[in-house]
């Protein structure tokens, strides 16, 4: 079977929520549909789900995560900061544990032993999970010393011009364990708490091969470097898993041989749209090839260093085709978006449309079609 690009982006965007027809105004939903919503920068994310509903706005997000608890703030691929569909949440821990564990890159006299690690995500497992508010990192490190030992709170390890207790080394770790995730923010200062509390008396699905699929029926064609690379693992894992999994089959995608779970084809899927997606979209991560994706003046503007997702972009026909970047002033938003070449009468049109979008989401909005000056997100 093979795949053409413009099948393969049609399809992409419509199961990625991007589409007119496939926008749905259910947070969770679409973040399990597009595995997950990177939230370092919160406000990219309630963007980022925004612009695949109709009429959600930040507001209907933030809802869904503190009250509704349909979504949960923890660390996923790659090990950064996502929102995702709490009821996904046996597959993601069962997914992110299943990867080997990586080699420490803390010197020598930093670093902890296996023991030591297991110890500390016990202490953080067992620390959160005795208390029915959430902790801050002081209040967390606290109880983990408490637990574990005064050697978990040396302060040795290198961090933003200061030092950090040993314990944080295996913070990661206890995320992807799924004895810890985030809780709301305390006067803008991070917390933590338990899973538990959204999703009682959860268990990690075994393995890796659910997350597998679902990559696969969002992102798909894809290799297992792709996949590896998205995931944050090991490339000759990755191999490994996809080898073993006897429901994928190969297929022809961009002169290579690709995977897609078995019988998914390309489809009939609407054709691509115009759209303003912000820093770290998951359509901007997951998406291979990036000489595709990021074509001509695209890959010089739109990656950094071939990162993706650094800078909000401007989608036409499913390819990168310009930038964009947000401003606030009191209560309006200012949008400017730089196209990479003329825009077509219908895309001017539909331009404004867009960024009204984005103001529904984030309240109030100003469109200037110009160069943008600002950076890449670090």
């Amino acid at each position: 079977m093979r795949f053409t690009w413009k099948e393969t982006s049609a399809r992409r965007l419509a199961r990625s929520h991007l589409t007119d027809s496939t926008r749905v105004d259910d947070p969770a939903r679409i973040c399990a549909d597009v595995l997950g919503i990177h939230a370092q920068v919160m406000s990219a994310a309630e963007l980022a789900i925004g612009v695949r509903a109709k009429t959600l706005t930040r507001t209907d997000i933030r809802d869904a995560l503190w009250r509704d608890r349909t979504l949960v703030k923890t660390r996923g691929p790659r090990g950064t900061v996502h929102l995702v569909a709490t009821a996904d949440l046996p597959m993601w821990i069962g997914g992110l544990s299943a990867m080997p564990k990586g080699r420490s890159t803390h010197p020598q006299p930093v670093r902890m032993t296996d023991e030591q690690t297991e110890v500390v995500v016990a202490a953080i497992g067992a620390a959160v999970a005795a208390t029915e508010s959430e902790l801050t990192v002081e209040e967390l490190s606290e109880e983990v010393v408490a637990r574990a030992g005064s050697w978990a709170g040396d302060r040795v390890m290198e961090a933003f011009q200061d030092k950090w207790p040993r314990w944080r080394q295996a913070e990661a770790l206890a995320f992807h364990r799924g004895v810890v995730c985030f809780g709301p923010d305390r006067a803008r200062r991070t917390t933590y708490t338990s899973p538990a509390r959204w999703l009682p008396g959860f268990s990690p699905a075994p393995g890796v091969e659910a997350l597998v699929r679902r990559y696969l029926w969002t992102y798909g064609p894809s290799t297992p470097r792709q996949f590896a690379r998205w995931l944050g693992a090991p490339p000759g894992w990755a191999a490994t898993v996809f080898d073993e999994m006897t429901d994928l089959e190969e297929v022809w995608f961009d002169g290579e041989r690709c995977r897609v779970i078995a019988g998914d084809g390309p489809g009939s899927h609407p054709p691509p749209p115009l759209r303003l997606v912000p820093y770290f979209d998951a359509y901007l991560i997951g998406c291979h090839p990036r000489a595709r994706l990021f074509a001509g003046a695209a890959a010089g503007r739109a990656l950094t260093g071939g990162q993706a997702g650094n800078i909000p972009a401007l989608l036409i026909d499913g390819r990168v085709a310009g930038v964009w970047h947000q401003r606030r002033s009191g209560r309006k938003i200012h949008v400017t978006v730089e196209p990479l070449a003329p825009l077509s009468v219908g895309q001017r049109e539909e331009l404004p449309v867009q960024a009204a979008r984005i103001g529904q989401i984030l309240d109030g909005t100003e469109l200037t079609v110009g160069i943008v000056a600002v950076g890449a997100h670090a």
